[in-house]
């Protein structure tokens, strides 16, 4: 299986802009530029399109980790919060917010164990090479 995507890019680093596109068209022609990745403009960016990757790909994982074990997943919600160092222009980080509830049966010992599993184990996670943190709240 193969997932594809494109970029454009016309123009200087600070004054030029860009349109990225998705396989699945979901992203169609969607802008980005320097100043939606190092200010606050309109559109996208590469950062922020790898938070939503790694949030989406915990997620599932959780889900199918819960489903696995023998419980039906309920809410999962995760927030996906990626750190930049601006001077030396790298990832430093991903830290996994995941909120939960609805899951009957499971215990928080089990609900921590299978999240930290999806964790490291998720197809993303495992991509990436920087530090990945999470919180893990059942309510």
């Amino acid at each position: 299986m193969k997932r594809t995507a494109k970029a454009h890019w016309n123009g200087t680093l600070k004054d030029g802009q860009g349109k990225i596109s998705t396989q699945s068209t979901v992203l169609n022609d969607t802008q980005y530029s320097f100043k939606t990745r190092f200010a606050d403009g309109i559109g996208t960016n590469p950062e922020e399109l790898i938070a939503a990757a790694h949030a989406g790909c915990f997620t599932m994982a959780v889900g199918a980790a819960l489903t696995q074990a023998g419980f039906t997943p309920g809410d999962l919600e995760t927030e996906a919060v990626l750190e930049l160092d601006m001077v030396a222009l790298s990832i430093t980080g991903i830290h996994l917010e995941l909120k939960a509830s609805k899951i009957d049966g499971v215990d928080e010992a089990t609900f921590q164990k299978v999240a930290e599993g999806a964790k490291s184990g998720c197809i993303i996670s495992k991509a990436l090479n920087v530090p990945i943190t999470m919180t893990a709240t059942y309510a």
